[in-house]
């Protein structure tokens, strides 16, 4: 394979936005709530500018995604059938159709605050559409729109040369994925989830790697994790919480691509095709950060145009603004009325009583309900965490919290909304593979500390 020869200003093409995104999405910085990325700034930026019309402005959203879809299906207009980004917008499945209906109901008796409490009560629907949706909206929106800059301008391709040795017999992925790993890492999980889908929808990667990028990598930000760790009153002990967090969550990362339900997916492309273990290979006479600079810039030239930048940007936001928000507020809506108002969890925590009681956790049955009740909100076991005494029990919730990572009230109801392809069945057998793998190793230090 002939080596090709790049000018200083392709390579400038390449790199100057790269390093943009790179620093966007993964540099650790300073803030007034502690350590954040710079997207999240922007994000905490423009909720402070418009933060009390975010809410009204998410109900607008959700029940333009239901009367989009609506008129996908019944009128089916010209405008819809004839593009194809609005025809996957909104020619959606029926069970889709559902959940869209479902989130346009709670959005309004939400935000009006009529019909039955249970709805629309601070801990249920109040939570999702004053708390989380803002969040998302402001995330949405600049993730979205600079997201091009981590995809198109060449990093994913320089990072899948050089990573792959490292990231393929580790973690089952190909070297791009590291970039995505850090992203959700370093800055948010929903971020994650974002990156991984588009990487989905454009065939970089396979259904079982976005599967297994999706429910694995996709961790709360290191923000969110110390307001977990605040609200049960151990923030002294930041340093052994976040590298258990870190430890575990490797280690499930790990194992959880060589169990079932991750290692069943299969390993063909969004168009039906199969993996071919050759996309990988670095050609002969190349090193591997050559044939990585070779493809960055390839990539770059093909990523020139300003309009095009802003455009991929703009269908990035509307797809998540309308795609994935309405599946979060009817999911998770349902999920923390069930927490709020049934035993249902609780009961769902009793088989954990034994295993809390044989790992020696002190008060394992005050415990055990906060073990499931993170799949509907990460944030709910910190809360029932409250009335527990003992340090080291507080301590353990709090992070095996963080390290289960799929709860419906954010990042579940992401994946589902998303077009990676996981479903509620999957999810929920994670959810319970996640607490299996990461509670010994969390209990064990946690037994060293306290």
């Amino acid at each position: 394979m002939n080596k090709q020869s790049f000018s200083i200003k392709n390579f400038l093409l390449f790199f100057i936005p790269s390093i943009i995104g790179i620093f966007l999405f993964m540099i650790p910085i300073p803030s007034k709530e502690g350590i954040t990325i710079p997207i999240a700034v922007l994000s905490d930026l423009i909720q402070d500018l418009i933060g009390p019309a975010i809410p009204l402005i998410m109900v607008v959203i959700i029940v333009v995604a239901f009367l989009g879809t609506l008129l996908a299906k019944v009128a089916k207009p010209a405008f819809i059938k004839e593009s194809p980004f609005f025809t996957t917008l909104f020619d959606i499945h029926p069970v889709w159709v559902v959940a869209r209906f479902l989130a346009a109901v709670f959005a309004i008796l939400v935000y009006f605050q009529i019909g039955p409490e249970a709805i629309w009560s601070e801990n249920t629907g109040g939570t999702l559409l004053f708390d989380l949706l803002p969040t998302l909206f402001a995330v949405f929106l600049f993730a979205g729109l600079l997201l091009p800059l981590l995809l198109n301008f060449g990093l994913l391709e320089l990072f899948g040369s050089l990573m792959t040795k490292f990231m393929r017999p580790i973690f089952k992925l190909p070297g791009r994925s590291s970039i995505d790993a850090l992203a959700s890492w370093l800055g948010d999980g929903t971020i994650g989830v974002l990156l991984t889908s588009k990487q989905y929808e454009e065939g970089h990667y396979t259904k079982r790697e976005a599967a297994i990028i999706g429910t694995t990598f996709s961790v709360v930000s290191i923000t969110f994790s110390i307001v977990v760790l605040k609200q049960v009153g151990l923030m002294d002990y930041f340093v052994p919480y976040y590298f258990s967090i870190t430890l575990s969550g490797v280690i499930a990362a790990i194992i959880l691509p060589r169990i079932w339900p991750l290692s069943k997916k299969p390993d063909t492309f969004v168009d039906g095709t199969a993996n071919d273990a050759a996309r990988e290979l670095v050609p002969n006479g190349y090193t591997s950060l050559e044939y990585g600079l070779e493809q960055a810039q390839l990539q770059a030239q093909k990523s020139n145009s300003i309009k095009k930048f802003f455009m991929d940007g703009s269908k990035n936001i509307l797809d998540m603004w309308i795609g994935v928000t309405p599946v979060v507020m009817s999911l998770g809506t349902l999920a923390l009325i069930i927490a709020e108002y049934t035993p249902v969890f609780q009961w769902l925590g009793v088989p954990f009583i034994p295993l809390l009681e044989l790992l020696g956790i002190p008060e394992a049955q005050a415990a055990s309900q906060t073990l499931v009740v993170g799949f509907a909100d990460m944030f709910l076991p910190s809360i029932l965490a409250e009335g527990i005494e003992s340090d080291m029990t507080r301590f353990i919730i709090a992070s095996v919290s963080v390290t289960q990572l799929i709860y419906m009230s954010e990042v579940g109801g992401l994946l589902i909304g998303s077009k990676i392809p996981v479903g509620m069945k999957d999810l929920i057998i994670i959810f319970l593979l996640r607490t299996i793998i990461t509670l010994p190793i969390i209990t064990l230090i946690a037994h060293f500390i306290f």
